[in-house]
């Protein structure tokens, strides 16, 4: 077991000298400054910084005459009186290579920026054809595939506003974040890969464009078409698009779509203009459509993809995804910067558990991100990567990564550093996460990224270092959300993040922030184990549990309510050819007293087929416990949020 804080990983001369945060600080006039005083500068001063930002990469726009920031949360605005457009900062280069897609039944294409520059300007005629304007919506019911970054960076170019969900998303799932928006085009596929199975989604489409009276049309892109040749779909030959029989609007192939040549052009927009709409994950009620805007975007992903994931010209970057996953609108923003964007449909674990390793290898990765899960299954699994001679970094996000992961990393891949990074999808990017400039230590965030303001407040809301509180942002960021869709009041969106501190963002996660500013996420806030008074994150917890052998995933759950102590129920996933034994039960119940306290032993080990978790692969916590206290399954998560919705009936108290 390897001890949290364990150096793993330092920066050598060469590598902080090739650092795009290095270049900064010397065009910034901090050459040699630490980085804990920069960010103290960057969330001081941030109309100063964030300034630097647009200045140091030389953003497309006009910058215009208003404040860089004016305003306080939830209500701040940023750089008033700016015109830019994402599209025309991502599109800027003609030449090198854009992007790489691959699937797992063998398809493989790649595009130049020219080439991508000449895809997007036919489709957003295509949609101009079909009557989108600046302001419009349009809707994609992808996969990871090119279409859906052609189809965004067209919609983008335009003004109008994008927004995703992947294939594997049900049909009520889908409406449910589509309707709210009605959307004037649907971009939808015949069906996806997965796994070694092709799924057929032709009906799901039928039933969706039904339940959106807003479309006047639907492009069908014949994906499933394309299977088991080696042709990516966008070569396909079209299947016919009369398969469809939607009640609203006419029905086009892609083909179709992108039939005309056109000259490129972009419509520049305010700063705060929605580029696109993203959910909340939706395991409850209505998902939330949160509106970011094309300024707060552009700058944040400069930023971050620059500095925290040292990404550049001739850079390849890889993060597996889906489009109905934040990280892949992060995933998309290597363009701001010149790296190569690595599409890739199909499962983690497919044909083999280093599927994703081997991608990255064949690719030529140079950064690769990957849920925290992926990494501690290669761990189990004894994965050994091979022909990562060009990796130079690996991110994990999703899930707190426990020190253990960190050091598989550190053993598999030597001098590759992981960085652990955590945000959310209500600002499109980590708000905490690493540099090349930091070491990396086992179980370690090692900084507060720049221009966020992250604390960890006590319960009486005031600001703690060296303890864990809740993870507030005392700051505004220019891609904190500029409103909720059909929100005009912005009550929903204040309810949201500044009900408990008013005007400061309360995230809903447990952080410690140490003195030199590394921290460490401890899971959900509300989704605490609270034993005699001792509280303690989640994350804690399945670290000692998962460290098991036999276990191969893991829950656990707090039934106490305010003012009573109930159980503390551990549900386990046992690992194939694995029995939950007397002795294993004895194992765990020792570990957990020892390396947590008597408190968290406990009360009962219950073993179900699995764990539940969204369609981005976190842990269903807080349902689990809303119906081990007597909510129906049924009203206590989305099933069509849910990667596996068959395991909650396992739960019933």
């Amino acid at each position: 077991m390897v001890a949290e804080g364990e150096l793993l990983w330092e920066p050598g001369e060469e590598v902080v000298a090739r650092s795009g945060l290095t270049r900064y600080l010397e065009w910034l006039g901090r050459a040699g400054e630490d980085y804990e005083s920069v960010w103290r500068w960057s969330v001081e001063d941030p109309a100063a910084f964030w300034t630097s930002i647009w200045d140091h990469f030389g953003v497309i726009g006009e910058r215009g005459d208003g404040p860089v920031l004016s305003g306080a949360m939830p209500a701040a605005r940023w750089f008033e009186g700016a015109r830019l457009n994402y599209a025309e900062n991502a599109l800027r280069r003609d030449e090198g290579t854009a992007v790489i897609f691959v699937s797992e039944d063998g398809a493989r294409q790649e595009l130049t920026f020219a080439e991508l520059r000449e895809e997007v300007a036919r489709v957003r005629a295509g949609l101009v054809r079909l009557g989108v304007r600046r302001g419009d919506r349009v809707a994609g019911y992808l996969p990871n595939i090119p279409q859906a970054l052609i189809a965004f960076l067209a919609t983008a170019s335009l003004g109008a506003i994008w927004s995703a969900g992947s294939p594997d998303f049900g049909v009520p799932s889908v409406v449910d974040r589509f309707k709210q928006i009605e959307p004037k085009v649907l971009i939808a596929v015949d069906g996806y890969h997965y796994n070694g199975k092709s799924y057929d989604r032709s009906a799901a489409v039928n039933e969706i464009a039904a339940a959106l009276p807003s479309l006047r049309a639907t492009v069908w892109i014949p994906y499933l078409a394309a299977a088991g040749d080696g042709r990516a779909p966008q070569r396909a030959e079209p299947t016919s698009p009369h398969t469809l029989e939607v009640p609203h609007g006419e029905v086009i192939g892609w083909e179709g779509l992108r039939a005309e040549s056109a000259p490129l052009e972009f419509e520049r927009v305010p700063f705060d203009h929605p580029l696109w709409i993203l959910y909340s994950s939706g395991t409850t009620g209505l998902p939330k459509p949160i509106v970011h805007g094309h300024g707060g975007i552009v700058l944040e992903h400069l930023k971050s993809l620059s500095f925290h994931q040292d990404l550049g010209e001739g850079e390849v970057f890889f993060w597996y995804t889906t489009t109905g996953w934040m990280m892949w609108n992060y995933l998309v923003g290597a363009l701001l910067v010149g790296a190569t964007a690595v599409l890739y449909d199909g499962a983690a674990t497919h044909p083999s558990p280093a599927a994703l390793w081997r991608i990255a290898a064949s690719e030529g990765v140079t950064y690769f991100g990957t849920g925290a899960p992926y990494i501690m299954a290669s761990l189990k699994a004894g994965i050994e990567p091979e022909g990562l001679e060009r990796l130079r970094g690996v991110g994990s996000t999703g899930s707190p990564l426990p020190p253990e992961g960190f050091a598989w990393v550190a053993g598999a891949l030597p001098g590759v550093p992981v960085g652990s990074f955590s945000g959310g999808t209500d600002v499109c990017t980590g708000f905490v996460g690493a540099t090349t400039l930091h070491p990396i230590r086992a179980g370690i965030i090692p900084c507060r990224s720049l221009g966020a303001k992250v604390e960890a407040y006590d319960p009486a809301g005031k600001p703690v270092v060296g303890e864990v509180g809740e993870l507030v942002i005392t700051q505004p960021m220019p891609s904190m959300p500029v409103m909720f869709w059909n929100d005009p009041g912005g009550e929903r969106y204040a309810e949201s993040y500044f009900d408990v501190y008013p005007g400061v963002w309360r995230h809903g996660d447990w952080i410690k922030i140490n003195e030199d500013g590394s921290c460490v996420i401890y899971g959900r806030s509300d989704s605490t184990l609270n034993r005699g008074g001792v509280r303690m994150g989640t994350s804690e917890f399945y670290r000692v549990v998962e460290r098991f052998e036999e276990v191969a995933d893991s829950l656990v759950i707090d039934t106490g309510q305010l003012g009573q102590e109930g159980r503390l129920l551990l549900y386990v996933t046992l690992a194939e050819g694995a029995e939950l034994t007397p002795e294993l039960e004895r194992a765990l119940c020792g570990a957990l007293r020892q390396e947590l306290s008597p408190r968290h032993v406990p009360n009962e080990i219950r073993v179900v087929p699995g764990i539940p978790r969204t369609l981005s692969g976190k842990k269903l916590e807080v349902p689990v416990r809303k119906i081990l206290l007597g909510t129906p399954v049924e009203q206590a998560a989305n099933p069509d949020a849910m990667a596996n919705p068959e395991v909650l009936r396992h739960f019933r108290p």
